[in-house]
């Protein structure tokens, strides 16, 4: 049995954001406007190289009108 240890690493899912992107017809620049983020920072986020923290996942959810963390986000632990 493996046991999961420390925190999970949250990771955007990118099919989901662009397919929401491509639902609302906005850019990646646009949605990073209405996320109050850089646009570096959310392309580091899609490419999964940054793990956004629980105010940047609200203000993603929000910018796309998502409800449920699971339909944008994963959970990732590292296993024992």
């Amino acid at each position: 049995m493996t046991r999961r240890t420390g925190s999970p690493r949250v990771r955007l899912k990118p099919e989901p954001l662009w397919e929401r992107i491509n639902r609302l017809n906005i850019s990646q620049n646009e949605l990073a406007e209405l996320a109050d983020i850089s646009s570096g920072y959310l392309s580091q986020l899609i490419s999964g190289r940054k793990s956004p923290s629980p105010d940047v996942r609200r203000r993603l959810q929000a910018a796309l009108d998502i409800g449920g963390f699971d339909e944008l986000f994963v959970q990732e632990y590292e296993d024992e």
